[in-house]
């Protein structure tokens, strides 16, 4: 991961009005994709799953995680240590709630997927915990 000073903001390659979205997501979607809102902990229905597959941005269809990359952080939310590819997210520092963090955007329509937190100690490679929203993400079974 790119530390988010070397990011350089990008044009979304899907762009919609706030209109078009709510026409074609739910309230809950809306507002975590779209406001940067977050579901409760263990609430989503991606939080313990272990079914085989690609995990793709609820509000586009572009594939970001997959199954292979996912672990139990134990946090209540689907947790991956790397993503697909990194030409599938953004990073934008986030300074709400009273600290500074690396929030997590769709590449391709800057819908909110998530953060990013380093550091932590998990088993994992990269020593990253991608800790998404279940509505965020669309799962996509493989065989």
């Amino acid at each position: 991961m790119a530390s988010v000073s070397d990011i350089q903001p990008s044009e979304p390659v899907i762009s919609k009005s706030d209109t078009q979205w709510r026409a074609e997501l739910s309230p809950e979607e809306f507002r975590v994709l779209r406001q940067a809102g977050t579901e409760r902990p263990f609430t989503g229905e991606y939080w313990d799953t272990t079914t085989q597959g690609v995990y793709a941005c609820r509000a586009c269809g572009q594939e970001l995680f997959t199954s292979n990359e996912k672990f139990d952080a134990g946090c209540g939310w689907p947790s991956f240590f790397a993503p697909l590819a990194e030409d599938r997210v953004r990073y934008v520092r986030d300074v709400s709630m009273g600290m500074a963090r690396v929030e997590v955007l769709c590449s391709a329509c800057e819908s909110h997927l998530g953060h990013v937190f380093e550091g932590e100690g998990f088993n994992t490679p990269t020593d990253q915990r991608y800790c998404m929203n279940s509505v965020s993400l669309t799962l996509k079974h493989t065989s």
